[in-house]
């Protein structure tokens, strides 16, 4: 029970150290008053606690005592990267066989391929042109996309898991269970979707992202005790160092949010016009150009290359070897080159130099001392190049964390998924959005905001 007792005593100390701060508590209480933000956010945690128990719900025809620790199924969670981080963005269900087992990455994907179409091929490029009408059909497509994509990956699902616990399965493994779960799955996944859906609308924040922050956040309780087990239990373990590890993980996080508030303002002055008796322009704005205008991307694009190797185990079973331990040298450091070039390659293609500098020009503006046209063009490529590279190094080595803190630290994999990688850029970026969006209703209302200053700003 000692490792009851310490995170007891953890999160005893977290709840008292929120409670003394009262520049927290006047906030909640701000919150409390505004009707319509307190509805939102009662509404946005209903839904969220829906979700939570649809993890626990498990398919009807499988037997989740089968699953449990020790099982083929658990050590192969454990084992292998890529199903371990699905199962740690569901929350559990993924290893659960819950009804939301597969969770929003069929949606993700589907975005992504969509977006990357809308890069490529025209009649995509004229949907996204085409404003709100084309972002509903955009949308459209992408839930299409979604149901394809839910429908390979269904059976996928079923067939490993029978692969790996075949006593699991109560009414055995064929096609008529095969369909009816696959369909299950899609219902799951789309009734998420909706629920992303409500949230955005009605609640706070953006829904899908709150939702694969949920089952993120929900890993941590679990992880920490297994930490905590390892460092109480064990002869190698002391208290000591799992306090050295908190520390360290809240120097990620703040590290973090440096690297996503990161921006780099580039003036922009506005020509004086004046339409009838107003005058409008002659006004110097900012155009914020981000360090890590990727965002999460390039981490995931080079998480799934990296397993792309375990295809050659037969034909070329060394050079399988030496991609397939996670904290090996070889694979961090093709994983970290791979996301420093995908940084370059996703920045490239959500940000254009050549349409910022037509929109310029269009409406009046210049950048003071550059030359509209081609010399603009040029800047803000140069300024994109130079800010990209910090932000690059950054992002890779945020990716390796992990298995920097599994090898050198000695963590636990579950728990080590919080010290980098997408688990930690996903809850970063969505917990800062959401406060942003909170603190607009605040400043709104004439209250104060989250922080002292009033507002929360980005680092220049």
């Amino acid at each position: 029970m000692n490792q009851y007792l310490v995170v007891g005593i953890v999160f005893i100390v977290i709840i008292a150290l929120l409670a003394t701060n009262k520049k927290l508590v006047e906030t909640l209480k701000n919150i409390y008053k505004i009707e319509e933000l307190r509805k939102r956010v009662l509404y946005t945690i209903g839904l969220l606690l829906v979700y939570r128990l649809g993890s626990f719900v498990v398919i009807p025809g499988i037997n989740p005592n089968a699953l449990g620790e020790g099982s083929a199924y658990a050590s192969q969670l454990e084992g292998n990267g890529l199903l371990g981080l699905l199962n740690v963005f569901s929350g559990g269900a993924f290893g659960n066989a819950a009804i939301f087992a597969l969770g929003v990455m069929p949606y993700i994907t589907a975005s992504i391929i969509i977006q990357l179409m809308g890069m490529m091929i025209p009649y995509f490029q004229k949907m996204q042109k085409e404003g709100e009408s084309g972002r509903r059909k955009m949308n459209q497509w992408t839930r299409f996309l979604t149901i394809g994509v839910l429908i390979l990956q269904g059976p996928a699902y079923i067939a490993n898991l029978y692969m790996q616990v075949p006593t699991a399965f109560v009414y055995g493994n064929s096609f008529g269970f095969v369909a009816y779960a696959t369909t299950i799955l899609i219902a799951g996944t789309m009734f998420i979707m909706w629920l992303g859906e409500k949230i955005t609308d009605k609640g706070i924040g953006n829904g899908i992202s709150l939702i694969i922050m949920i089952g993120i956040v929900a890993r941590l309780p679990h992880a920490l005790l297994a930490e905590v087990n390892a460092r109480v239990q064990t002869a190698s373990g002391s208290a000591i160092m799992l306090i050295l590890e908190l520390v360290l993980l809240f120097a990620v996080f703040m590290a973090t949010i440096a690297l996503v508030q990161a921006v780099r303002k580039v003036p922009v002055q506005y020509a004086k016009r004046i339409v009838g008796n107003k005058q409008y322009g002659g006004v110097r704005q900012y155009i914020p150009l981000k360090m890590n205008a990727a965002n999460v991307m390039p981490i995931i694009f080079a998480q799934a290359l990296m397993f792309i190797p375990a295809l050659f185990t037969k034909a070329a079973p060394g050079f399988a070897a030496a991609f397939s331990s996670m904290t090996g040298f070889w694979y961090n450091f093709t994983l970290a080159v791979l996301v420093i070039a995908f940084t370059y390659f996703y920045t490239a293609i959500i940000i254009n130099p050549q349409m910022m500098a037509d929109d310029m020009k269009r409406n009046g503006g210049f950048i003071p001392g550059v030359k509209p046209g081609k010399q603009t063009v040029n800047y803000i490529d140069t300024i994109m190049t130079r800010i990209t590279l910090p932000g690059s190094i950054f992002l890779a080595i945020v990716a390796i964390l992990p298995a920097l803190a599994m090898k050198f630290l000695g963590i636990q994999q579950a728990f080590a998924y919080f010290y980098g990688g997408t688990s930690l850029l996903i809850m970063v970026g969505v917990v800062l959005d959401t406060l942003k969006q909170i603190e607009s209703y605040l400043l709104m209302r004439h209250y104060d905001g989250l922080m002292k200053t009033g507002r929360i700003q980005g680092r220049h």
